[in-house]
């Protein structure tokens, strides 16, 4: 049997980490109006590949929260609080920056009266924080009760308060617009997809992945690892599929069933990825997502920014149409134009993963 030292690097942590942002930047930079259906987002229920790549990155922030504490043997010392406070801070503010640089660039230098108050970062900047300072406060076998009672606690609120209604019927855009503010919302859903309310599942949700942090740091066997973790996430899909009659899967409003079923399929891939990068070796390739894995933020945020900039001088425009008169399918230029963003978002990556330069905060 193959052992792997809890200290040493798990290269598929990276790689798994930088798939999820790979396939972030790819389904947030869609050429023209037409996409094929895997890049697009389900419109209520349902459940695409697109709708794979965010929960996958909350799932591995949970493990990397998990190796990250564990340096500090969780314990809540005022250095490492600060940290976490820090970090947390950090990547919010980062999250409105970008919303605010995309209203001065098109002449709005104080929009704060209806800036969206939260997103993509403001959601991982909360679920950071709060299950880094759960695993400081509270025994780490209490943590799965948590994640449960967050989970059992929104399949009643949803049951109970219409929240499978796509319209302005719904608990969570009724709680979500009385507490931020209608003008603070996302607007072109009638649920804000990183609502206040769905954040609470969403929690849930890194907790899991905390906790399968803690089964790949603990067990010492590698293959051990890779069964126990494999088991781990068939149970948590079967369990989601399960529920999908009652709490039909919906990223939107990250319902329980959604949770579950992607917690459980990231922890299936993790397993796989563990078996043939760390204890087969087979490591060729996978070096782009690795390029994307080990600098994640900075890449996303990069994509981001140049999103705005290429909207807002409208070269977005000038570069679709010079690919769509190559090719006449929209649908294919439109998968090019991403395949082309994400691979100048790797290049950028690539010197910085070469000289071994890595953006954190």
């Amino acid at each position: 049997m193959t052992t792997a030292s809890p200290s040493k690097r798990l290269l598929s942590l990276d790689v798994l980490r930088g798939m999820t942002v790979f396939g972030m930047i790819l389904v947030n930079n869609a050429g023209g109006k037409l996409s094929y259906d895997t890049l697009r987002h389900s419109v209520w229920n349902g459940l695409t590949p697109c709708d794979l790549v965010f929960p996958f990155f909350l799932f591995i922030m949970g493990i990397s929260t998990y190796i990250a504490l564990r340096k500090f043997n969780f314990r809540p010392s005022a250095s490492v609080i600060r940290k976490i406070l820090k970090r947390t801070v950090i990547i919010f503010f980062i999250g409105w920056g970008i919303y605010w640089f995309e209203f001065a660039c098109e002449g709005d230098f104080f929009p704060f009266d209806h800036i969206r108050f939260l997103g993509v970062l403001p959601r991982i900047a909360l679920c950071y924080g709060i299950v880094s300072l759960l695993s400081l406060y509270v025994g780490h076998n209490y943590l799965k009760w948590i994640a449960g009672a967050l989970l059992l606690g929104y399949a009643f609120l949803l049951q109970f308060g219409n929240g499978y209604a796509a319209d302005g019927t719904n608990i969570l855009s009724i709680i979500d617009t009385k507490i931020l503010g209608y003008e603070h919302l996302y607007h072109k859903s009638p649920v804000d997809p990183e609502g206040l309310v769905s954040t609470l599942p969403a929690i849930a949700h890194t907790i899991i992945g905390f906790l399968c942090g803690r089964l790949i740091l603990e067990t010492k066997d590698l293959e051990q690892k890779i069964i126990k973790l494999f088991v781990a996430g068939f149970l948590l899909a079967s369990c989601g599929f399960l529920l999908v009659e009652w709490l039909p899967l919906n990223k939107r409003i990250w319902s329980p069933s959604y949770a579950l079923v992607t917690c459980g399929l990231a922890a299936m891939l993790q397993a796989t990825l563990l078996y043939f990068i760390d204890e087969k070796q087979k490591k060729s390739w996978c070096k782009t997502f690795e390029i994307f894995g080990v600098n994640p933020l900075f890449l996303y945020v990069l994509s981001e920014l140049t999103t705005v900039t290429l909207n807002v001088t409208e070269l977005k425009t000038v570069i679709y149409e010079g690919i769509h008169a190559g090719i006449s399918d929209p649908y294919a230029a439109s998968a090019i134009y991403s395949l082309l963003f994400v691979g100048v978002m790797g290049l950028i990556g690539y010197p910085l993963y070469k000289r071994k330069i890595y953006i954190k905060i």
